[in-house]
């Protein structure tokens, strides 16, 4: 199968629930009002309170307690709070993928760390650049590699195939090379099946390009993100400059020590945006 046929058999059993696509229909109207969507997040319990306690948590630094849906949306505004219902919904669209055995449990819990690693990398480092879409950033990351949750579903075996750490042949260029393709690729094609913005679809997609002249800032970061994240989990011996160039640092105008402290505010919230959304824990029974 290609990446959209993944995708498509995937999108059959990983379904956005009917309050995601309201909510979505009431953004996408203009007419709407913020308590038009407070009031349809309200009927969710469990998504008001994710949202909530996101909201309240370093991703954003509020001053004041956010302590309504209503506010929250006043708050952060309507973007961002679209983008929190995002990261709830797709992490619980997966939790109907379950851990057989310790190694289905192992590779779940090391799947989801990496997706909110590269969250908090991508968000730490456009925040401090004054990205003007630093919004989109976090939801970016944590989406960036569903289709290797795709591709476990229905060939497991690709998956063993795909996995490893050998740095003369990188998880992309392995993907490619099994499958045809990219897990960022197949992705993309899930969220086009959901009818996401294609602000979203389009870095996802494009997360592997390693010319920048071929790709925007969102993506770019997103690049950058994804291999500090891979070389501090699967090549923590080897350099930075084995997974990204100086000429790509300085595009971006992002040094050592932007990176490091990207990679320390990572260590200290990782657990705590787990522990919000708490992915491994709604998929394994």
């Amino acid at each position: 199968m290609n990446a959209l046929e993944y995708a498509e058999q995937a999108s059959e059993i990983f379904v956005l629930s009917d309050s995601f696509i309201r909510i979505k229909e009431l953004i996408d109207d203009e007419s709407s009002t913020i308590d038009d969507i407070a009031d349809v997040i309200i009927i969710d319990p469990a998504l008001a309170g994710t949202i909530l306690k996101l909201a309240n948590s370093s991703l954003f630094n509020y001053p004041g307690k956010i302590d309504t849906i209503s506010k929250a949306v006043l708050v952060l505004g309507i973007t961002e709070v679209y983008n929190l219902v995002i990261s709830y919904f797709t992490t619980e669209a997966f939790k109907t993928l379950t851990a057989k055995s310790q190694q289905d449990l192992d590779f779940l819990e090391e799947f989801w760390e990496q997706s909110v690693d590269c969250a908090l990398l991508v968000k730490f480092i456009g925040t401090h650049l004054n990205f003007p879409n630093a919004e989109r950033l976090f939801i970016l990351g944590l989406l960036h590699n569903l289709g290797e949750l795709i591709v476990k579903q229905f060939s497991p075996e690709q998956v063993i195939e795909c996995q490893g750490n050998d740095p003369q042949e990188v998880p992309w260029q392995k993907q490619m090379r099994i499958l045809g393709f990219t897990y960022g690729e197949c992705s993309a094609e899930l969220l086009k099946v959901w009818q996401l913005p294609y602000s979203l679809i389009g870095p996802i997609r494009n997360q592997d390009e390693d010319d920048f002249g071929l790709s925007n800032e969102e993506t770019q970061l997103l690049y950058l993100a994804k291999r500090v994240m891979i070389k501090n989990s699967l090549y923590s011996a080897q350099p930075y400059s084995a997974f990204i160039t100086n000429e790509q640092l300085s595009s971006l105008n992002v040094d050592d020590k932007l990176m490091q402290a990207a990679v320390n505010y990572c260590d200290l919230e990782r657990l705590g945006i787990l522990s919000v959304l708490k992915p491994s824990a709604v998929m394994i029974y």
